[in-house]
């Protein structure tokens, strides 16, 4: 059975966007992304400048998924962050459940601070996630209510 889709209110959207605005600022990031696990931008916050950020958000979550692979080759059920350390600009991302959060930062911030304000935050976002799930969970009960009601030849009669 597939799952449900998730719906996100803009009431739980803005409390995400000012989730990510507040990261940024402490941590000093350049900026802040909220990704699903398939790969698709939630939202983000900072300097994005051009970046095409749905290639960026389909990338990060490629890298975490070829990470968990290897995790699980080593016998790790999954590496919970990702690094990566380059000359100028940095990532890092946190696994959160379904959704990655990714901080690009620079030489304004370090690693340390960046885990320790991410750690925080990551919590937060764990948890406008679980309202996101328990709404969209009875919001689909209600809509299986809705279309219970229907039956086949209301539809065909519709069509008649």
């Amino acid at each position: 059975m597939a799952e449900a889709p998730v719906i996100i209110s803009e009431v739980h959207y803005e409390r995400l966007k000012y989730i990510l605005a507040r990261l940024c600022v402490e941590c000093a990031a350049r900026a802040v992304f909220l990704v699903d696990r398939d790969g698709q931008p939630i939202t983000h916050h900072g300097e994005i400048g051009d970046m095409d950020t749905t290639s960026f958000s389909s990338l990060a979550a490629g890298n975490v998924a070829a990470t968990s692979s290897m995790a699980r080759l080593i016998g790790e059920d999954e590496f919970p962050a990702v690094v990566h350390e380059g000359e100028k600009e940095s990532i890092f991302i946190s696994v959160i459940g379904r959704s990655l959060l990714v901080v690009v930062f620079d030489q304004r911030s370090t690693l340390g601070l960046v885990k320790l304000r991410t750690k925080k935050a990551s919590f937060e976002v764990s948890s406008v996630f679980d309202e996101v799930i328990r709404d969209s969970g009875a919001l689909h009960g209600t809509a299986n209510s809705f279309f219970a009601e229907i039956t086949d030849e209301d539809i065909d009669s519709l069509f008649s």
